[in-house]
C-alpha cells in the first residue's frame, strides 16, 4: 500500500508588537536566531505526538515568536531522512533515532521529551487468530508494524524475545499508524498488529484484537523493558542546538507549556484542539485512548537519566549496527532546555 506525505502546514508567528511592548516578553529579552523553522514528523496524528499537535493548535510556538512549518511523514522512516538532509531543522520522532544516527555517524540529540512510555501495545486479530494463547502462537504469523526500523517494530521484537521467538520467526508488514492499519487487521492481511494509539484502542474496543503486551502504561513500560523508556521527542543535530540555543529554548517552551495544559485537560478541550481527521471516523475511542494513556506523555518534557540506556539495551539486540557501536549516550540528549521551561511553566 502507497503512503504519501500529507500536505505541509505552514503555521504564520504573529507579528511583533510595535515600540512600547512591555520589558517582560520573552521576544523582546531574547532574540531568536533562527524564528523559521521546519520540524519533520513522522505520524503527528497519534497520540503519540498529541503535545507537538496541542503545541501547534494552542499557539504555544507563535507566542514564543516562532514561525514552525510541520512536514508530516506517515510511515516514519522518511522523516530522518529529510532531517539528515537538512530539509528539516528539527525532528519529532523516537528518542532511539538518536542512538541509530549516532551509529550512522550522526550526532543528534533530543532535547524535550514527550513521551515517558512508548504508547505500543501488541493485539492478536480475533478473528485470524481465535484460538490464541501464548505469544509463541505468533510463529509464522504476519505482524503488522508503523514500518519497518520504527519503535512499533522495536517493542514487537522485545516483546516476541522474551517469549523466545527471533525476528526471522514472524513475518513484519509496514502499515502505518493511520486509517491503513486499521484496514490491515480488520480485512484479515494481518494475524495481529503492533502500533500506537488511536488505532490499538479502536480496534480493541471494538474487539477486533486481543491486547497482550502493553507500554501505553508506565506499569507495562516497566513490564516490557524493566526501566522507563524514553518515546517520543524533539531532536536535532547538535550542531543545530549549539548554534541556536535561543530558538531551541523557545520550541522547547513551547511544547512544555502544552504538556502542562494537557496534565488538566478533559475530553471537550481535547475534541475542541485536535483535528477531525485525527480520530479516524470514531471521536469515542480516540478520548477513551487518550485518556487511558495520559500518564504516559511526559508532564515536564524531562527525560529520565535511565532512559537513554534502557533504548540502547533494546536496540543493541536486534540492530547490529548499534551493538557493534560505541555510543556515547551523554550526546543523545540535554535536560538543560526542559529544566528551564519546567521552572517557567511551574509543570
Amino acid at each position: 500500500m502507497s503512503i504519501r506525505p500529507l500536505p505541509r502546514r505552514s503555521f504564520v508567528a504573529a507579528a511583533l508588537l510595535a515600540a512600547g511592548f512591555h520589558a517582560t516578553s520573552t521576544r523582546a529579552q531574547t532574540k531568536l536566531e533562527k524564528p523559521r523553522l521546519t520540524l519533520t514528523v513522522d505520524g503527528e496524528a497519534a497520540l503519540y505526538h498529541l503535545p507537538l499537535t496541542i503545541a501547534d493548535q494552542l499557539g504555544y510556538f507563535k507566542a514564543e515568536g516562532l514561525e514552525v512549518e510541520i512536514s508530516d511523514m506517515v510511515g516514519g522512516m522518511r522523516s530522518p531522512q529529510a532531517l539528515l538532509g537538512r530539509t528539516a531543522d528539527v525532528f519529532a520522532g523516537a528518542f532511539e533515532n538518536t542512538i541509530t544516527g549516532q551509529a550512522k555517524g550522526q550526532i543528534l540529540q533530543s532535547f524535550v521529551l514527550q513521551g515517558r512510555a512508548p504508547q505500543i501495545a501488541l493485539g492478536v486479530s480475533t478473528h485470524n487468530m481465535p484460538g490464541y494463547r501464548v505469544l509463541s502462537d505468533l510463529r509464522g504469523k504476519k505482524i503488522g508494524v508503523g514500518a519497518l526500523g520504527t519503535p512499533s517494530h522495536m517493542v514487537a521484537n522485545v516483546v516476541l524475545a522474551r517469549a523466545g521467538v527471533g525476528p526471522g520467526e514472524v513475518q513484519f508488514v509496514g502499515i502505518g499508524s493511520a486509517g491503513g492499519a486499521l484496514w490491515a487487521l480488520r480485512s484479515g492481511e494481518i494475524d495481529a498488529i503492533c502500533n500506537t494509539d488511536p488505532v490499538m484502542g479502536m480496534l480493541e474496543q471494538k474487539n477486533d484484537i486481543r491486547i497482550v503486551s502493553d507500554t501505553r502504561t508506565l506499569k507495562g513500560t516497566l513490564e516490557v523493558f524493566g526501566a522507563a523508556m524514553p518515546a517520543a521527542c524533539v531532536y536535532a543535530p547538535l550542531e543545530f542546538i549549539r548554534k541556536n540555543p535561543n530558538t531551541v529554548q523557545a520550541l522547547t517552551n513551547a511544547m512544555v507549556h502544552a504538556m502542562k495544559w494537557l496534565q488538566t485537560a478533559g475530553p471537550s478541550d481535547i475534541v475542541k484542539r485536535v483535528p477531525e481527521s485525527y480520530f479516524l471516523g470514531d471521536r469515542a475511542a480516540y478520548l477513551a485512548a487518550f485518556n487511558k494513556a495520559r500518564e504516559a506523555i511526559s508532564p515536564d518534557g524531562l527525560l529520565p537519566e535511565d532512559g537513554p540506556q534502557t533504548a540502547l539495551m533494546a536496540l543493541g539486540r536486534f540492530d547490529p549496527l548499534v551493538k557493534a557501536t560505541r555510543i556515547d549516550l551523554g550526546r543523545t540528549y540535554t535536560n538543560d532546555f526542559a529544566r528551564r521551561s519546567k521552572e517557567r511553566f511551574r509543570a
